[in-house]
């Protein structure tokens, strides 16, 4: 009984030891945040931590959120009373862009030729929380020193009166901008609109609530109100990345600039819209606004009947030639007129539309005779004098003098009857279709027996000892694991690479997807882990291999950039000199390492 005992006590110690160990070895990979809840003004870390080391590692898109600092990668190795414990984490520092709730997706990291995930992090974002005793953050000191101004030339306009309205950026000269997005553009509710092209942004000078300010034109609208009362213009909102100046100062001597991302938008504009006057408003009005010219214009005075003429109905000036309708020429019943052709020719600059419209009528004349052209009357309300005026063309009168006299009276040729004639039938002109035809192909080819047929028929089995080649190749690949391994580490450096260049215009992603092309190489090169990514380790293994001590040292240089800048602001133009060289000095190694 006693031995039976022993033997049960000795089965649950070596149970509880293999029981530890296999806790030991299981793989955990978590997510974790600071908060999860904070204000729209204030940060959040999360820290994405394994207990085993790692590869291709990929976090999550972080919507709803923007990344200030990170991916910040930290190692740990530490022994307990004998064991030996592994950490690894990669950290990001967050800010909200919007209040609600979030979820933070899965991050997902290879261990051991598997991939792991974290489980989503549920976040919730409220309202801005006062600290009065917090110093002023870089969107704080951006947002005081960047105003988005809409300037309008008129608040009162007249309906359909033209008013532009100017929309400029002004920067203090203590903050410097390298880029802007549009986030919500204004839809011009109740407005004919028309952009104007800006066609090179240009920095000027001027005054902001009486400060020495840079300023941007970035956009300039025309608009005409289709709707009289109280007009509201949306505002126009960007999102612009900018570099604010910190107390710190580099090895040079230099000011050290942080990166921040504001919102700035425009005020809300109200316009006072007036209606137009009832009073002296003429019957032929159409709604043309503005000061104009106008005329009725005869391409010729005589002709033969059966021949034709034009008379164009011209509009100039400057106003809403685009927003009103041409008066009806109006002529007598036995002249053929057709319907009238319009055409435009307008431009469009901050002052409104200028240029001309026209209606061209084509009349042909049936019969002899002397035919009158009314005067035309054309209406509009000068927003200037306040006042309508209306233009009358000169009457006119079209002779057609060679032709047949409709009636006994030539006077009355105008009131005639049109006179409808047979058509002459002249040759063949008119034929029908044949619904019947023997129609035979030209060239007849006969397939049995021909080559393609041969083909087609053995083709197939010619194929057979292909595919089994093809499969000894694919059998005899899937074992050779060291090949595998460098096969796959070559594309993840292709894919990084591409990544990166992609990324030119995000320091942080750009780097990224440098830094692990860069380690992808090592690994498929030199047969490293990462554990054993070391400065010095690397050198030595790159000298062992015949590399130029010149390429050693770039290689050096460009994995300390990865990690410098995470730390400091990089320009556009240094991220392309860093891929540029990496792109250099993978293909100069890649000529001794084999």
């Amino acid at each position: 009984m006693k031995l039976f005992k022993t033997y049960i006590s000795v089965l649950m110690v070596f149970g509880a030891v293999w029981f530890a160990h296999a806790q030991d070895d299981e793989v955990s990979f978590n997510a974790s945040v600071s908060k999860s809840k904070l204000g729209i003004n204030e940060r959040l870390r999360i820290d994405f931590t394994m207990n085993q080391d790692g590869d291709n590692f990929t976090p999550p898109d972080f919507d709803g959120f923007r990344v200030l600092m990170g991916p910040n990668q930290s190692v740990s190795h530490q022994w307990v009373n004998g064991k030996k414990s592994f950490s690894k984490s990669y950290s990001y520092v967050l800010s909200p862009l919007k209040k609600g709730n979030f979820t933070i997706q899965q991050a997902t990291v290879e261990i051991d030729g598997k991939v792991f995930k974290t489980l989503p992090v549920k976040v919730e974002v409220t309202a801005a929380v006062d600290d009065p005793n917090a110093p002023p953050s870089a969107n704080d000191i951006a947002e005081e020193k960047l105003h988005l101004v809409a300037e309008l030339s008129n608040s009162r306009p007249y309906l359909n009166e033209a008013i532009s309205v100017v929309y400029k950026l002004y920067v203090s000269p203590d903050i410097n901008i390298y880029d802007f997005i549009p986030v919500d553009n204004p839809t011009y509710n109740n407005f004919w609109s028309q952009e104007i092209d800006v066609k090179r942004l240009r920095a000027e000078n001027g005054l902001y609530n009486g400060k020495q300010y840079r300023y941007v034109i970035l956009k300039k609208v025309v608009l005409y109100p289709q709707r009289s009362g109280d007009l509201e213009i949306e505002p126009l909102t960007l999102e612009v990345k900018v570099e604010v100046p910190t107390n710190r100062r580099n090895i040079f001597g230099e000011r050290v600039y942080t990166q921040a991302h504001v919102k700035v938008a425009t005020k809300n504009s109200t316009l006072k819209v007036k209606p137009l006057p009832e009073a002296g408003k003429p019957e032929n009005f159409s709604g043309a606004v503005g000061n104009f010219d106008f005329d009725v214009i005869l391409s010729k005075s005589s002709l033969k009947a059966g021949e034709s003429l034009t008379a164009k109905m011209v509009v100039n000036g400057e106003g809403n030639l685009k927003l009103f309708q041409l008066p009806k020429l109006t002529l007598p019943s036995s002249l053929e007129v057709y319907e009238p052709e319009f055409s435009e020719s307008v431009r469009t600059g901050l002052g409104g539309m200028k240029g001309q419209v026209t209606e061209s009528y084509t009349i042909v004349p049936e019969f002899k005779g002397k035919y009158p052209v009314p005067e035309v009357a054309f209406s509009y309300f000068d927003p200037e004098t306040e006042q309508y005026k209306t233009l009358r063309s000169v009457s006119s009168v079209i002779d057609v003098f060679d032709g047949p006299i409709a009636g006994a009276d030539p006077a009355n040729a105008a009131n005639a009857p049109v006179v409808k004639q047979r058509v002459a039938m002249t040759g063949d002109q008119f034929r029908f279709l044949k619904l019947k035809a023997n129609l035979v192909p030209v060239v007849q080819k006969e397939f049995l027996g021909t080559l393609k047929f041969y083909l087609l028929y053995f083709g197939p089995l010619l194929l057979i000892p292909l595919a089994i080649i093809i499969g000894k190749k694919r059998k005899e690949r899937e074992l050779d694991v060291e090949g595998n391994k460098v096969r796959k580490a070559n594309r993840l450096v292709k894919k990084y690479l591409s990544e990166a260049k992609k990324n030119l215009n995000d320091s942080n992603r750009f780097y990224e997807a440098l830094e692990r092309a860069l380690h992808n190489y090592l690994k498929a090169k030199l047969k490293l882990e990462t554990a054993d990514l070391s400065k010095e380790k690397i050198s030595a293994l790159l000298k062992e291999n015949g590399a130029n001590e010149d390429d050693i040292v770039g290689f050096e240089r460009l994995m300390s950039s990865c990690e410098l800048a995470r730390y400091t602001p990089v320009t556009a133009d240094g991220m392309k000199v860093d891929y540029e060289k990496a792109a250099e000095v993978i293909s100069v190694l890649d000529k001794h390492l084999k």
